[in-house]
């Protein structure tokens, strides 16, 4: 069986990698446990805007103002 992961290499300034190792040693993780969790939040994150982006675009196009939106929601949920 091959590797689960792959390597990326990063340049960071000082200060941060000094920082980055200092988080890791506190929270009880390594320096790539600590940056894939913050990548993985960073990717979420972007993810949500895309989604709600998305969602303001149907919107509009469909003329929901955003007092309506929790009744429609509401709705389907029935």
């Amino acid at each position: 069986m091959g590797r689960t992961t792959r390597i990326a290499t990063i340049s960071l300034p000082p200060a941060m990698e000094e920082k980055i190792t200092e988080m890791a040693n506190k929270e009880g993780m390594t320096k790539s446990e600590l940056i894939r969790d913050a990548l993985r939040r960073y990717i979420e994150d972007k993810e949500l805007q895309e989604l709600v982006r998305y969602g303001r675009e149907k919107a509009i196009e469909r003329g929901i103002i955003e007092t309506q939106i929790e009744d429609i929601v509401d709705s389907y949920r029935k």
